[in-house]
């Protein structure tokens, strides 16, 4: 059972990345990167997504080791091959995925024809999930404590947090003048299921009394704490709906609410010298429907030879003290959770000037349009420890009038070899778009540390002189 938990652990830590989408930001030629910037300089006469497919992403990678070191045909044996990932992890390795699906999208220009004023709405599902690789928990459940005598099993690296919902947002952004684009969105978040359990402490503590090699001291500290809300009824005995449709239900029409906020700017210190920077889910979600709180809190000591927590031909009843000394009790008290933020800035300086007739859909500026961009981006996300940093290097052109190609290489914590690639083409009205992380990992998809990858479909419509 222990190496059945242990395994269902690692597999999680397989699917991590980070929510950086890096080859998106500002590739102003596809319609989401407003999403991550809300102040991006697009300049559409209006533009609506096929819905469902306007975009979808999936990312999977890992920060410490990849499926090949579990799963390999190498001739070594599965439990090997686990000692070998836990030992080689540490607690600061973290599990991450995130996965969205917009539902539909759209934005249209107000005022005239001149007006630089623009509003954008939509509705996209969203799936989060956060853990700190649990290195002393792992420890335990595979080798238990019979050989770390003396060492404490820290209870805090028990840290994660898990929500799927829905958001619905609409936008505004503005040109004010050839220097300067300012926008913001406003979002309302429903949360169908949420799971979070953080700043937990405690330890568990094995020693060996001097002279007595066959008495032990056994000290167990508990400050363990999970909330959940939409949750709760799915684990009751009597519960017999579809998990699933229940569960979408949840999400989009009776979930737990929140309000959230998002900001950018875009500011031309030069014609050809672009600053942009953006915070994205400056917001929270006040869990109030469905909600459990399970706690296990206290302490337990026992002196005595090495206890066994079975509750058959156990003279002593060293279970049901323990069970008396760290209660399980359920709370239903609302709660309230933060949601990740996302915060974005980028450095760009376009150049190779051409000739409008020879076309681009690259708009540089009001004047003039640019083949050619490079520049800098970094990326900062909030973590219940510490902050998630990425810097990313850029390159952009103009292929042809509307096929444009950005080219990135991103350094975090994952990889120091993450070169992305991204396409938007329109043909027609028809826009379409493809971005890839990790190129390289694509060679052989069970060594990778990370994959990622993003494609959406819209049509565009400009004024009829664009």
């Amino acid at each position: 059972m222990k190496k059945r938990y242990l395994l269902l652990t690692l597999i999680f830590q397989v699917l991590c990345f980070s929510q950086n989408k890096q080859v998106l930001y500002n590739f102003t030629s596809i319609p989401q990167a407003s999403l991550v910037n809300p102040g991006a300089d697009v300049s559409y006469k209006f533009y609506f997504g096929i819905p469902v497919l306007s975009g979808v992403s999936a990312n999977l990678g890992s920060n410490s080791f990849s499926a090949y070191d579990l799963f390999a045909n190498n001739g070594v044996g599965f439990n090997d091959k686990l000692r070998n990932v836990v030992n080689k992890s540490s607690n600061k390795d973290r599990t991450q995925i995130n996965q969205q699906l917009e539902l539909f999208s759209g934005g249209f220009r107000i005022g005239g024809k001149e007006s630089k004023s623009y509003i954008s709405f939509g509705a996209y599902q969203e799936f989060d999930f956060l853990m700190y690789f649990p290195k002393d928990l792992a420890i335990l459940a595979l080798d238990g404590n019979k050989d770390y005598i003396g060492k404490s099993f820290n209870l805090g690296d028990l840290n994660l947090r898990a929500e799927v919902l829905s958001v619905f947002h609409v936008g505004f952004h503005k040109k004010l003048n050839d220097k300067l684009v300012l926008g913001g969105r406003a979002k309302i978040y429903s949360s169908g299921a949420n799971a979070t359990s953080t700043h937990n402490s405690g330890y568990i503590y094995t020693g060996q009394s001097i002279g007595t090699p066959n008495v032990y001291d056994q000290v167990i500290t508990s400050n363990l704490e999970l909330r959940t809300s939409g949750l709760a009824k799915f684990t009751k005995d009597e519960y017999e709906g579809n998990i699933a449709s229940d569960l979408a239900h949840n999400t989009f029409f009776n979930g737990s609410l929140g309000l959230g906020l998002d900001l950018g700017i875009t500011y031309y210190l030069k014609e050809n010298l672009q600053f942009t920077a953006s915070v994205i889910d400056l917001g929270f979600v006040n869990h109030s429907k469905d909600i459990e709180t399970l706690t296990y809190k206290g302490s337990y000591t026992y002196n005595g030879v090495n206890p066994s927590f079975v509750t058959t031909n156990d003279p002593e009843d060293v279970f049901e003290d323990f069970k008396k000394a760290i209660p399980r009790d359920t709370l239903y008290n609302k709660y309230a959770t933060w949601r990740p933020t996302k915060l974005y800035s980028s450095i760009q300086y376009s150049f190779g000037e051409f000739n409008p007739d020879e076309g681009c859909n690259c708009k540089g500026s009001k004047n003039r349009r640019y083949v050619n961009a490079i520049g800098g981006q970094m990326f900062a996300m909030t973590m219940p420890n510490k902050p998630y940093v990425a810097i990313t290097a850029f390159y952009k052109r103009s292929i042809f009038e509307k096929l444009d190609l950005k080219a990135t290489y991103t350094y975090d914590t994952f990889s120091n070899k993450n070169i992305g690639l991204g396409l938007s083409g329109t043909l027609g009205k028809l826009n379409m778009y493809l971005l890839v992380d990790n190129v390289f990992e694509y060679a052989d998809v069970s060594k990778a540390n990370s994959l990622a990858f993003q494609f959406g479909f819209n049509f565009i419509f400009q004024d009829s002189e664009d």
